[in-house]
Parts: structure tokens; sequence; C-alpha cells
């Protein structure tokens, strides 16, 4: 019972740090403070009350619309409250009161924002990735295993800049933005050795399904820009939570 309650406690924890989350979405790309002015209306500039930033609950009631001037909420709001809530349930559930909760937790809260800022506006902010890798390497420091996240940093981020290089090299432009490398060079120091090769092999695997979805459905060239950040994301992801059953599963095989 007590678990129970500890663990709807850290959903409603999670989903006020996804109502802030929301703030760093919207305002990093546009170069706002995050902390000034207060929360308002993006349409109509009014200032939000309390009863209009309830996480979640606040978009049912006002069914997805401004209380002021009507102007409609973008569903991402609730979507972003609601995965960091069910996010922070579920890693508490599993692990309790741990390092390595604290760690899921705040890899998240910094991965979440890179994930929905890269898939609205193509762009991966440098204030959250150069930081996160000194986050990273810090708690490898904490787990005893530092030498794991430099090395994971160096091969996650040096082979998507390898990638980068052969692509100036041969194709004569970009094969992915130089925010994915420094995105690598953060998932890298949280990630380790054979959990960035993982994430590595899985981010390309699913983005490769995708892009074919997305040629065979909408008819799109092999030239269509697509952000590769959020496949780097989902990709580390499960590594984290997978990783080992998969290299397991994947070394069983022989």
């Amino acid at each position: 019972m007590i678990k129970i309650l500890l663990t709807f406690w850290f959903f409603l924890l999670g989903s006020a740090v996804g109502s802030f989350l929301n703030v760093v979405i919207y305002r990093l790309p546009r170069r706002e403070s995050i902390v000034f002015p207060p929360s308002h209306c993006p349409f109509c500039g009014h200032k939000l009350s309390a009863k209009d930033l309830i996480p979640i609950l606040s978009y049912i009631l006002l069914k997805g619309k401004c209380r002021y001037c009507g102007a409609k909420i973008s569903s991402r709001y609730p979507i972003v409250e609601f995965l960091t809530a069910i996010f922070y349930a579920l890693v508490f559930w599993l692990y309790g009161f741990s390092f390595s909760t604290l760690k899921l937790l705040i890899l998240f809260s910094m991965l979440l924002p890179v994930f929905f800022i890269d898939l609205e506006h193509m762009l991966i902010p440098d204030v959250i990735t150069i930081p996160g890798t000194g986050v990273g390497l810090i708690i490898s420091l904490f787990e005893g295993r530092l030498a794991q996240g430099i090395l994971g940093s160096l091969i996650f981020g040096g082979i998507l800049l390898l990638i980068y290089v052969i692509a100036l090299l041969i194709l004569k432009e970009e094969g992915m933005g130089q925010g994915d490398i420094k995105l690598g060079f953060m998932l890298g120091s949280f990630l380790g050795i054979k959990l960035s090769l993982l994430s590595l092999f899985l981010s390309y695997f699913i983005g490769g399904l995708f892009s074919l979805l997305i040629i065979l459905i909408k008819g799109k060239d092999l030239k269509t820009a697509i952000p590769f950040g959020p496949f780097l994301i989902i990709g580390a992801l499960i590594s984290l939570f997978f990783g080992k059953t998969l290299i397991n599963l994947y070394l069983s095989l022989f």
C-alpha cells in the first residue's frame, strides 16, 4: 500500500516536472528565459493563474482552449505532462528509492525537451546536451564507472561525428545535424560502451524503418529531412531498460 501511494506521488511529481518541461520546450528554441516572464498564453499574453496550470487536469477542464482568449492549446502540453508522470511513476515502481531512479529521472528530464524540440524545430539545444554530458560523467563517477562513461561518450559521439565527416566528404552534404553528435556524446556518458553501441544500432534500425514508412506512405524521397534526435533518444531508453537482455539474447545465438 505504501509503495502504491509513493508511486502515485511520483506520478504527481512527474506531471509537475512535465509542466516545467513544456516551458523549456516552448521557450528554448525561441531563446526566451525559462524563468521570466511567468507562464502566460502565447496567443493573448494573459498571465495564467494557478487553476490554469494544474498538470493534465487543466487541459481537460478547459477543453484544450485558453480560458481568456479561446485559442486552441497544443495537445503537446498534456502529452508531455502525462509521459513524464508515467515515466517517473514507472521508474520508482521498478527501482524504488535508489541511485538508478535518480539517474533515470535526471536523464529523462533532459531528453524529453530535446525529443520534442528536435521533432518540432529540427534543433537540439547545446544548453541541454553540453551540460548533460558533464552530468552523465559525474553520475558515472559516483557509480564507480567513470572510464565507461568517458569511453561511452567518445564512442557514441565519435561514431556520429565520423558518419557526419564521411557524409560531407562523399555526399558533399551533412548526413545529420551537429546537435545529434553532441547528443551522442551526452547519451554515451550515461550508457557506457556496450549500451552505446546497442543504442546506435537501435537508433539507425528504428530510424530506418520509420523513414521507409514515410517514403511508402507519404511518397517522400530519400532526401526528405527527418530529425534524428528522437530516434537516438528512443534507442538510448530501450538500451537502458532492456539493453542487457537484448545483448544476452544476441550472444545466446552463437
